[in-house]
């Protein structure tokens, strides 16, 4: 009864039901006797089912061409790699892989710059991945951006840590501020 109801509904896309895109006419629905007539001839029936396809190709084309245009409004053109390019490589492909870090929120977006070794499509590249990562070298471009080299002013450069009974500690030239958090002192140096 359902698949009646759906052939029978006259479709936004080709402004006909399907049934009469496929048979010419819409289904009797009244439950008496049908009358005699005369039978159409084949030519006739075969020339109106024509019509009615060519009018829903002309409908389909349009409905297309308007989803086309509204799907493409907000698309920008992917940005062109090439081999030998720097990149920096998406985390939420490695969120498995930065377990010890505390808060997923807190965790970089990208990170470190990778080299594109080959291009395999326009939308898929091929990184040289150091042994560690344990993923797929093959990545989308969405998991990919550019990597832009900082102005020699901003570069940050780290303190190297000192190294004290095996751990790793750093020395702090002033604490700029303290708060309480979850029971917990932190501190802004």
């Amino acid at each position: 009864m359902a698949e009646f109801a759906y052939n029978n509904k006259v479709q936004t896309s080709t402004k006909v039901s399907l049934f009469k895109a496929n048979n010419g006419q819409n289904p009797c629905m009244q439950f008496e006797m049908r009358k005699k007539r005369k039978f159409k001839r084949v030519e006739e029936f075969a020339k109106r089912i024509k019509e009615v396809h060519k009018e829903a190709e002309v409908v389909l084309r349009k409905s297309q061409e308007e989803m086309r245009k509204y799907a493409n409004r907000k698309k920008s053109k992917p940005e062109e790699y090439r081999v030998g390019d720097w990149v920096l490589l998406s985390t939420k492909d490695l969120k498995f892989q930065m377990k010890r870090r505390c808060l997923e929120k807190l965790i970089e977006r990208f990170v470190d710059s990778y080299k594109v070794k080959r291009i395999i499509l326009t939308n898929t590249i091929e990184l040289e991945l150091p042994s560690t990562i344990k993923i797929h070298p093959v990545v989308s471009i969405s998991r990919v951006c550019m990597y832009k080299d900082q102005v020699e002013d901003q570069k940050k450069e780290w303190p190297l840590p000192v190294i004290v009974k095996g751990e790793e500690e750093y020395e702090v030239e002033k604490i700029l501020n303290k708060r309480k958090f979850r029971g917990k002192d932190r501190y802004l140096v």
